[in-house]
């Protein structure tokens, strides 16, 4: 039930039975019996996810499922009429028309109710845990929900020719964790992670750095010495957004992820608060017409929910426009639309956003929510990481684990920057060793450059 890389919050399933307001949490069903059967009862597959729910009895149970192969996932467990909560941060909708919604993730999922549940999933034993059918559910697992392989010039059948015969009864899970790892290193994607316990293996576009706690310390000091002259914007939001005013009345926002705005309170509700909060206090209604240029530094950002992203970009608009079209291999392209938010000052003038490598996942999606914003949008910086898609958390039957991107992310005309990013319009360095060696910062003052004209 994982919407968005590695972000896990505390979680509350809700399901809307009739797609109106939800109930709100009160006392668990307890000593009152199991509640009656409703609408959204029964078994239904998520398309494009791999995914059958089973919600019955105050209780929802994902199964995780390919051709081969079915695991049971998360569970869920009913605490108020509509309400279900888990343990992995998920905040889920379920409409009876059939259509899921994941808090914190863009748009919606297609459900189909089918009668029951899979066969793969009702057999009286459980899956074998040998190495050979870890392999094999690994394998599928890819083959079935990865869209990027032949963007990315992958053979995957050859990869499945060159390393299943490597595998046997006595291959130690040592040597099955380093297998795994080589099948997935060509790929250079950071939603793609093969996990055993604590140790883990990923990869990112080469040539880029991972945002890290202390690669985002070195930038702000970086930034608040040289661009901001010593000035220290104020902070919202756990640190992760900053806000500054510039001479000659423009704006520096600064934004380093779209998660851990509430530690205490990791549920996507709390983190919306907390962004709310950070935008009524820099759009008020006079910075919001005095505004002449905007600068929207993405350029340390790790991702984290893109709902977040999309609600700052109903901030920058007054006309409705599609962000982006979603899709998976089994989906047709939805739209995601950006929607001005009503009664709140918005900004509508030139914005300026700046991106690197280091921009990741939600960062890159707000991005593309920008790039067909009406009103005048310059992209600055380097490419960002190149991958958008929600993750997909998989068990395998042998206790070990992966993660891989099922989604595309569509363009108006189409195409999308899985892999290679989304480009700048103006390139410049960022934050490399020379940037810093010589007191530069060549995006930022493009960025002033572009906005005074």
């Amino acid at each position: 039930m994982r919407h968005r890389s590695s972000k896990a919050a505390t979680v509350a399933v809700v399901l809307a039975l009739s797609g109106g307001a939800i109930a709100p949490a009160a006392a668990t069903q307890g000593a009152r019996g199991p509640q009656q059967p409703t609408s959204v009862d029964g078994v239904w597959r998520v398309e494009g996810y791999g995914t059958v729910l089973s919600i019955a009895d105050g209780r929802l149970q994902e199964y995780q499922t390919t051709d081969i192969s079915c695991l049971k996932g998360d569970s869920a467990k009913q605490t108020a009429p509509g309400e279900y909560r888990a343990a992995d941060g998920t905040v889920m909708t379920v409409l009876s028309k059939g259509s899921l919604h994941v808090a914190g993730s863009a748009g919606d999922r297609e459900l189909r109710r089918v009668a029951e549940l899979p066969e793969s999933c009702r057999r009286d034993l459980p899956m074998p845990k040998d190495p050979v059918t870890a392999f094999d559910v690994f394998w599928q697992s890819f083959e079935e929900n990865y869209p990027f392989f032949a963007a990315k010039g992958i053979d995957w059948h050859a990869v499945r020719d060159t390393y299943r015969p490597k595998v046997h009864a006595d291959t130690t899970r040592d040597e099955l964790f380093a297998l795994f790892s080589k099948m997935v290193k060509p790929l250079y994607d950071a939603h793609v992670a093969v996990i055993d316990g604590e140790r883990r293996f990923y990869r990112i576009r080469p040539g880029t750095t991972v945002p890290s706690k202390e690669l985002d310390t070195k930038v702000k000091n970086h930034i608040v010495r040289r661009d901001l002259k010593g000035k220290k914007p104020r902070e919202f939001a756990n640190g992760r957004i900053s806000y500054a005013d510039l001479p000659g009345r423009k704006g520096y926002l600064r934004i380093s992820g779209f998660a851990a705005y509430n530690t205490k309170d990791r549920s996507y509700a709390a983190q919306l608060a907390e962004l709310d909060n950070a935008l009524d206090t820099v759009l008020t209604p006079e910075r919001t017409a005095s505004l002449k240029g905007l600068i929207i530094d993405l350029r340390i950002n790790g991702g984290g929910s893109d709902a977040l992203g999309l609600h700052i970009a109903e901030r920058l608009t007054d006309t409705p426009y599609v962000a982006y079209r979603k899709r998976t291999q089994y989906t047709r392209p939805q739209p995601i639309t950006v929607r001005p938010v009503k009664g709140t000052p918005r900004y509508t003038g030139p914005v300026a956003v700046l991106t690197s490598g280091s921009t990741v996942s939600a960062g890159e999606t707000f991005t593309q929510a920008l790039m067909d914003r009406p009103g005048r949008t310059v992209r600055i910086g380097e490419p960002t990481q190149g991958v958008f898609s929600d993750v997909l958390d998989r068990k395998l039957p042998n206790g070990m684990a992966l993660r891989l991107p099922n989604e595309e992310f569509l363009t108006r005309s189409g195409r999308t920057f899985d892999g290679a990013g989304i480009p700048p319009h103006l390139r410049t360095p960022v934050f490399t060793k020379e940037e810093f060696a010589k007191d530069r910062d060549s995006a930022f003052d493009k960025a002033v450059v572009v906005l005074r004209d």
